[in-house]
């Protein structure tokens, strides 16, 4: 296939798809990787994010997690010019703003509809540079170009594309059913000016004898005149680290394993601190809500959160701090990370109405001697170091607003280095050892820390397991398989690449 001559942005690929979670994240990892792999310099790109699940790229910038997992597949370390406009809900209609990897400011969702065309020539010059620096950039959108109620100034999804003028191609899940209807309903959502930029659509997660499909396919390419450009297979037992949506299904392995469970709040953010723990051989990880469901936990992990006191109380409405109580007389564990971190101390307060109402003060679980109040300046950080009571090293870093304070802070669990140079201590633990707490994501990630995490809660043989590594394979893994059905080629005839 040709591409037009229309297109000033022809090295630039944007994946839309017909809803969320079509596969528009999985698709650009994809690429990305099969790019790599044969030696193309090729960045990942969304102009505008939504997610709780947030990295810190090296410069100490926040993005998405999703162009995280994307720069991965990419060969490159993740820039906050790969997601230059991030927003995190912190209320039902309302988010905090991050423009190239800073806050600045919250905002409601109504004005920031009508404020996002100053975010432009931003999400513009991002691009720009990526541009300047590969071969090739593709492109994430954002939800859907169909959703009519969110075109005015978009510039996530078509309104992007028109501006920068690059080809498009929409992708749609056909294990949700009905994705000829979306597809064809999502053409038809489109102006003129937008249908002709859309080179292809792309069927996901596909199941059985592909043939079936062929009279649909001709049906769809007869009807808009756009072909199908592959047909990805459901691929088993993949594993990439999600940005939205929670993986709630029970990694039960036996019932010799260490039982943990992560409590799901409402604001719960960068819950794929969690990952390593789900995929480990030795752990039956499970996501609960209601404290009835952690009966028999030997671990209860307190995660972090995008609004710390509104999922306190939260939290206490469910009888979780009774239940936490329980769980230590019972020779229990208990981790805090981040926002968990904070609340497991006395205290909470909001002087400036960083996440919520001004002057807000709450009480926390009082579990260890800590009090915590939130600042307007973010930290953001990535940090290494080791455990001081295992020397087990470790690597994460920090996304918060709070400072903490307090008795409980002579009882560090790390030493960290920072780029600097700067040494610190990090984190705290109980006196009797049933509690720790850190400011850290990503920490059980490492290797050797995981491996000292399970001995704490009573593996007396803790196995090894390489997160990290794991990452990589399946990344290749995703690529084998999506380029058996979308060839190199064919992906480089789109971009104007020559093979």
């Amino acid at each position: 296939m040709t591409l037009p001559k229309m297109f000033k942005s022809p090295n630039t690929l944007m994946v839309q798809g017909t809803t969320s979670d079509a596969g528009k994240s999985l698709t650009v990892a994809a690429i990305g990787r099969i790019l790599y792999r044969h030696g193309v310099k090729v960045a990942p790109f969304k102009p505008q994010n939504m997610a709780l699940n947030s990295a810190v790229t090296a410069a100490g910038g926040e993005i998405g997690r999703a162009q995280a997992v994307q720069a991965l597949a990419c060969g490159l370390t993740a820039h906050v010019d790969m997601n230059p406009v991030l927003l995190k809900p912190n209320s039902d209609n309302g988010s905090q703003v991050i423009l190239l990897g800073k806050a600045v400011g919250n905002m409601k969702a109504g004005n920031f509809n009508r404020k996002k065309t100053t975010l432009l020539p931003h999400v513009l010059a991002a691009h720009q540079r990526l541009s300047k620096q590969y071969h090739a950039v593709v492109v994430e959108g954002a939800g859907s170009p169909a959703e009519i109620n969110l075109r005015q100034g978009d510039i996530a999804n078509m309104g992007f594309a028109e501006e920068v003028d690059c080809p498009v191609v929409i992708v749609a899940d056909i294990d949700r059913g009905g994705v000829y209807a979306h597809l064809y309903g999502t053409y038809l959502c489109l102006s003129d000016s937008e249908k002709k930029r859309v080179v292809g659509f792309v069927i996901n997660k596909f199941r059985g004898d592909q043939s079936l499909l062929a009279p649909a396919n001709d049906w769809l390419t007869q009807k808009t005149g756009v072909p199908i450009l592959a047909v990805i297979p459901y691929i088993p037992d993949l594993y990439i680290e999600a940005e939205d949506a929670i993986d709630t299904q029970q990694s039960t392995k036996s019932d010799e394993c260490l039982n943990v469970h992560v409590v799901v709040y409402p604001r719960i953010s960068n819950h794929t601190d969690f990952d390593a723990l789900r995929l480990h051989p030795q752990i039956n990880l499970t996501y609960v809500r209601n404290p009835q469901e952690a009966a028999d936990s030997d671990l209860i992990i307190l995660p972090g959160s995008k609004n710390v006191q509104a999922d306190l109380a939260w939290l206490k409405s469910q009888q979780w701090d009774a239940a936490l109580n329980k769980h230590l007389r019972y020779d229990g564990k208990v981790l805090g990370i981040c926002g968990g971190y904070q609340m497991l101390g006395k205290s909470l307060s909001d002087p400036q109405g960083i996440e919520g109402q001004a002057g807000l003060c709450s009480n926390g679980l009082g579990l260890l001697d800590l009090h915590t109040t939130l600042h307007p300046d973010k930290i953001l950080r990535n940090v290494s170091g080791h455990c001081l009571y295992t020397q087990a090293s470790i690597k994460g870093y920090e996304i918060h607003a709070g400072q903490s304070k307090g008795g409980a802070l002579n009882s560090p669990l790390f030493n960290l280095r920072h780029d600097n140079g700067v040494e610190c201590a990090e984190g705290a633990m109980s006196e009797d050892g049933q509690i720790k707490g850190t400011y850290l994501h990503g920490v059980l990630d490492s290797q050797e820390y995981l491996q000292s995490l399970l001995t704490w809660c009573g593996i007396a043989q803790a196995q090894t397991f390489d997160y990290e590594k794991y990452k990589l394979e399946q990344l290749d893994y995703l690529a084998d398989e999506v380029e058996k059905a979308w060839p190199f080629e064919a992906i480089c005839e789109l971009l104007k690449l020559s093979t």
